[in-house]
């Protein structure tokens, strides 16, 4: 059959698929389709000059440029699967990874988002941050008939509303603790002082993960009630409060994927929240992590899974917003059980870098079963290594920090994985810091000793005066070792 093709402006047809395949090309609108009559050949289809996904393989977008992106970058161009990743707007780590391109592409502009990915026929869009998730990028990418990973804005309420999750909690029977929900200051402050301390207030939306008060008096916690509904600390995010009940034990986090209905488990991790040893100072957004977490046990796991996971994905089919992403669970475990603290609807940072150090299995396979619905029978392999990242940071984080500090000696790491959060890069070459989370050097061993003194060596070699790590990430684990 002689190839019968219609096609306009930049969008070609390389010649070697026109003498070595037979196939049938029509444009529509401005994308041009392929029907392949035979074996798929290795022909490639121009457009607009961006060389297009060879059959078989697929063109991602990556949305980020933190750690965690720079982790799921760096493992997404080892699937066969992948052909060109861009990512949005990535930084010069990720830029550094093999067949990737940063891009700069107004994430916040969906339209400009779903209108490039069409130009380019993307096979999938993963996001990593919470706020494109919340804002509805999912929504506007699958209007647009785009292939992609995560919640739709409805869905990812479970980590943009603190009152929808714990409503969701109380009303399917998911173990957490107890809570109330405010609007006025009064009425809050009332129920702290007859509840006493500890306490939790918490902004209801989204507060760049600093909308948190664990407080240990009374005061405190009438403080944060003025600071969020009076002062308006957190803007809109503060218009409603949830004040619950304080759990003690040992947290951990735990995530899953979902496709709607099937979830299959991904690991556990811990995460170093304080910024100082001994988990001393103010909160950050994580100075360390390591992957698995030895309180997760595999019972702990179970009723992870069957309690918590599993009823929330069900809750949100009943409730009519299934749940398609990544499930992360933060948990609180004492005596054997657990009850849920948060869920986010995302790859924690930097417990994402852990989970990629770790994971032996296609990751863009997988996300394309979820996309698609279809993770039912599949099955994950993990590498029973420990894998543990030191956070460098800028002096002065989570305070104030000096910016464009310049990053040297990161070729000369051997002994870790560098995964780049803050930084950029300045008009010499070299890498400077821009953010108050700069690094994440991440390292992987038999036992969590080795893989600290992997991690801190690496640590050390790294050139940048004006940053700074704690010295005891995994000491949990560390601890656990010696009893």
């Amino acid at each position: 059959m002689a190839p019968i093709c219609t096609f306009t402006g930049m969008q070609r047809v390389h010649s070697s698929a026109i003498f070595h395949s037979r196939f049938l090309c029509v444009l529509k609108g401005t994308r041009l389709h392929i029907a392949e009559t035979v074996a798929p050949q290795r022909a490639r289809i121009y457009k607009s000059g961006v060389v297009a996904a060879a059959p078989g393989k697929v063109d991602v977008l990556l949305v980020g440029g933190g750690g965690r992106e720079h982790a799921l970058a760096w493992k997404l161009t080892q699937s066969p699967l992948c052909d060109t990743l861009f990512c949005a707007p990535g930084n010069p780590g990720i830029s550094r990874e093999q067949s990737v391109t940063s891009l700069a592409l107004d994430v916040e502009n969906q339209e400009e988002v779903v209108r490039w990915c069409k130009d380019q026929d993307i096979g999938l869009v993963l996001v990593g941050p919470e706020a494109p998730l919340v804002s509805g990028l999912i929504d506007a990418l699958k209007a647009g008939g785009i292939r992609a990973f995560g919640p739709s804005a409805a869905a990812a309420q479970l980590e943009g509303s603190k009152k929808f999750l714990k409503d969701l909690c109380r009303d399917f029977d998911i173990p957490t603790g107890s809570y109330e929900a405010f609007t006025e200051p009064e009425a809050a402050k009332e129920y702290i002082r007859a509840r006493g301390a500890p306490i939790v207030v918490k902004a209801d939306g989204l507060a760049a993960g600093k909308g948190v008060v664990v407080a240990q008096s009374v005061d405190e916690a009438l403080a944060a009630v003025d600071d969020m509904l009076v002062n308006r600390k957190f803007g809109e995010a503060g218009n409603e409060i949830v004040v619950e009940e304080f759990l003690d034990g040992e947290e951990a986090s735990f995530f899953a994927l979902v496709d709607g209905e099937t979830c299959i488990a991904l690991a556990s991790a811990q995460d170093h929240k304080a910024v100082g040893e001994g988990d001393t100072g103010p909160n950050t957004g994580g100075m360390g992590a390591y992957s698995p977490a030895p309180v997760v046990t595999s019972s702990v796991e179970s009723q992870v899974m069957d309690e918590i996971v599993q009823r929330t994905a069900s809750a949100m089919v009943k409730k009519g917003v299934p749940f398609t992403g990544v499930l992360f669970a933060g948990l609180m475990i004492k005596d054997g059980r657990a009850r849920l603290l948060e869920h986010n609807v995302r790859f924690g940072d930097p417990e994402c870098q852990c989970l990629m150090m770790r994971l032996q299995s296609d990751l863009l396979e997988v996300l394309l079963a979820a996309a698609e619905g279809k993770l039912a029978g599949t099955h994950l392999q993990w590498s029973p290594e420990t894998a543990l990242t030191v956070v460098m940071a800028a002096r002065g984080y989570p305070g104030s920090y000096t910016k464009g500090t310049a990053i040297r000696n990161l070729d000369n790491v051997s002994t870790a994985k560098v995964f780049h959060a803050g930084t950029s890069s300045n008009d010499a070459g070299e890498v400077v810091a821009t953010g108050g989370r700069v690094l994440g050097v991440t390292a992987t061993s038999a036992d969590v000793e080795e893989a600290q003194k992997k991690a801190y060596q690496a640590v050390d070699a790294i050139d940048w005066p004006e940053g700074f790590c704690r010295r005891d990430i995994g000491w949990r684990a560390v601890a656990r070792t010696k009893q």
